[in-house]
């Protein structure tokens, strides 16, 4: 059994901006996460409407999101807390492709991140 943060979104975000200060992972996940949204919503579309190939295009989207924002977190200084088993990762990048980037972004974050990318690197 895995690491349980009770509390996901709320352990997540306190983490986030540590994590999230390379400038190129910044570049990547503004493209790597709406890439991931919509290919993850073209495979539910796909599974409701029995469409193989729209499946099959969000699997890819999917899996190339996530090498994009791999890539992106290899190059930060101070790593994310690795995965302790498939639970922990899935709910982890739902709940930072969903919820935590789209908050970052919104709040802030990610300007204030690209702002100071300077004077870390």
């Amino acid at each position: 059994m895995g690491k349980r943060h009770p509390n996901l979104p709320a352990w997540q975000w306190r983490a986030y901006p540590n994590n999230h200060q390379h400038p190129t992972n910044l570049v990547l996940h503004l493209i790597a996460v709406p890439l991931f949204i919509v290919a993850f919503l073209l495979i539910v579309t796909g599974v409701f409407s029995l469409s193989l190939a729209n499946i099959a295009i969000g699997v890819i989207g999917v899996i190339a999101a996530l090498a994009l924002q791999r890539h992106g977190h290899n190059l930060e200084t101070q790593a994310s807390e690795p995965f302790s088993d498939r639970k922990d990762a899935v709910s982890r990048l739902l709940v930072e492709q969903f919820l935590t980037f789209p908050r970052f972004f919104l709040s802030g974050g990610w300007w204030r991140a690209w702002r100071e990318r300077h004077r870390r690197h």
